[in-house]
Formats: C-alpha cells, sequence, structure tokens
C-alpha cells in the first residue's frame, strides 16, 4: 500500500497515483459527497471566533463546491449551532459566558456566502438541532453535529448510505477539530477519504501524514474537483 503524504500536484489533469494506490482507497468519483466543515461567518476572519486562513481557502472550496454540484454529487455543509449546554467541554465555558459564537438565529452561524448555492435559504435552526438535513438547494443540505466530529451522535452515516455514497471528500475550517474528527470518523465507517488539502484552513503536512496513516488520502482541490466532473 503506498500513501503520498506530501501535497500533490495540481495539474487538474492528471489523476494523481496517490489516489489510485490501493483498491480499498481508492476514491469512487462518482459515489462521492462533499462535505464542507464548520465553515461559518463566525469562523471566518472578522467573525466572533475566526480562525486564521480560512478566508484564504474559501476560493478553493468554491471551487470544490462547483465541481460537485455540476457533477450532480451531494454535498452537506456541516455546522456548529450554540443552543444551551449540548457543547463540547472545551467549549462549555466560553458559551456559558455568553460568547456570541454560531447562536441560532445569528448571521455568524450561517455558512460562508462563497460555498451556498445562490438563493439558498438561512439555516432552519430548529430543523438542525433536531437531527434534520436541511435543502439548500438541489442535492445540497446543511446538518448541525453536537460534537467535534460530524458522525457522532447524528444521522450522517444514513443519509450518505441511502444515497450510495463511498467516498467521503473532505473540506472546511480548522483541521485540527472538525476536520480532523469528520477523517478519522468517516474513515472508521469504511468511508473512501479524502482531504482537500488547500481547502481546509489550519492544515500542515503533519497532519496530511497522520490521516494519510489511517488511510485518507489527499489531493488538491482542483484535482478532485477535475476528478468529479469527470
Amino acid at each position: 500500500m503506498v500513501l503520498h503524504t506530501n501535497p500533490l500536484p495540481t495539474n487538474p489533469g492528471v489523476e494523481p497515483a496517490a489516489l489510485a494506490a490501493d483498491e480499498w482507497l481508492r476514491p469512487e468519483w462518482d459515489r462521492a459527497a462533499l462535505l464542507t466543515i464548520d465553515t461559518q461567518v463566525d469562523f471566518i476572519e472578522g467573525g466572533a471566533m475566526p480562525v486564521a486562513g480560512t478566508a484564504a481557502v474559501l476560493p478553493a472550496m468554491a471551487g470544490l463546491v462547483a465541481a460537485f454540484r455540476a457533477a450532480g454529487r451531494p454535498i452537506v455543509h456541516v455546522v456548529r449551532l450554540h443552543d444551551g449546554p449540548d457543547v463540547d467541554l472545551a467549549r462549555r465555558t466560553l458559551l456559558d459566558g455568553g460568547a456570541p459564537i454560531a447562536r441560532p438565529g445569528t448571521p455568524g452561524a450561517e455558512p460562508a456566502p462563497q460555498i451556498v448555492p445562490p438563493g439558498a435559504p438561512g439555516v432552519d435552526a430548529d430543523a438542525l438541532l433536531k437531527g434534520g438535513f436541511q435543502p439548500l438547494g438541489p442535492g445540497e443540505w446543511a446538518m448541525w453535529k453536537p460534537r467535534w466530529g460530524a458522525f457522532h451522535r447524528t444521522g450522517l452515516e444514513d443519509f450518505l448510505r441511502e444515497r450510495g455514497v463511498t467516498t467521503v471528500v473532505v473540506a472546511g475550517c480548522n483541521f485540527p477539530n472538525c476536520p480532523r474528527a469528520a477523517i478519522f470518523g468517516a474513515s472508521e465507517r469504511d468511508f473512501r477519504v479524502v482531504a482537500a488539502a488547500d481547502a481546509i484552513s489550519g492544515v500542515d503536512g503533519r497532519h496530511l501524514e497522520e490521516a494519510a496513516r489511517i488511510g485518507a488520502l489527499h489531493a488538491p482541490a482542483a484535482v478532485i474537483a477535475a476528478a468529479v466532473r469527470r
């Protein structure tokens, strides 16, 4: 098994060898779904809890989202909504103190406008907090997660299985926290996993190497977009 841990070539016309190295890891692009993780206004520079570098990866994320839309592949925008005590212990003191971070009904809780479809409705916090998947456009939904991982205490696995998804592409905000948890969660549920290396803020080569150790491959967003569009 060959796992590449260095940044992959950016030529979108050639599928990198790392994406086809192992039959059990090889992405099945015609059965792929895109997860955007916590890419919300409050977590972008200028927001209530900004994560450095998130604004810089938005163009790559937008290109990736556009490719999945064009290919008719599912897109799930995974969001945080902080309403009450159902939150990670590491954030509880901050939120108990009234920090205005991703509060339901506030502009900061909305996904970045660059990644949602034109005319998409605002986040329906009531529906999401009940575990629903809110349609934002054809083949595109928002969902809420109560903890770091997108699969923890959510219906995401079943939602993807019902749509025939075998491959999960992860993009989003702040790799050390929620994108990492999404990658591990997808892997342990036997999804094939690809991290969009230049469409995740807070990521570095060490993170990609660690993900590769559990079979999660990585490639630039342009390479993934070209593969999905084929």
